[in-house]
């Protein structure tokens, strides 16, 4: 697969994990739109989102064959610590345009920029720290 054919892929699997999130937070927000279910609708949309973007990366941007529950969890926890700096990038991101201007729409165009701007950054992370050991993807 090509360089361009790749980063199509990772930028479709980010859409993909991008809606995710924002739908689950829909969801949470439609139950509970206090500051408690804010919380737990950022944290829900994160963690389907990134079930979600693991199996795609891993598969087929990173083309990471590993099996068994071993490889999966130390490439899962791995994968999750280099989320935790890209999350922060999202969740400031999102929190913050939520502060600035109360309304849902600007809430998910943080998400969206905050999201953008961590898969980028997050690409780089796992590719060099995460999938290395793998016949990885190079979009660079």
């Amino acid at each position: 697969m090509s360089r361009l054919s790749h980063l199509g892929l990772y930028v479709a699997f980010a859409v993909l994990a991008t809606i995710a999130n924002l739908a689950m937070q829909r969801l949470v927000l439609a139950a509970n739109d206090g500051a408690v279910g804010f919380a737990f609708a950022v944290f829900s949309g994160t963690l389907v989102g990134l079930l979600l973007k693991y199996v795609l990366d891993k598969r087929w941007i990173f083309e990471d064959r590993s099996t068994g529950a071993a490889a999966h969890s130390k490439k899962f926890l791995l994968y999750s610590a280099m989320g935790l700096i890209t999350t922060a990038i999202f969740w400031i991101t999102e929190t913050a345009f939520w502060l600035t201007w109360h309304t849902d729409a600007m809430r998910e165009l943080g998400a969206v920029i905050g999201l953008a701007i961590g898969y980028t950054v997050k690409y780089q992370l796992d590719r060099r720290f995460v999938f290395n050991d793998a016949e990885s993807a190079k979009i660079a």
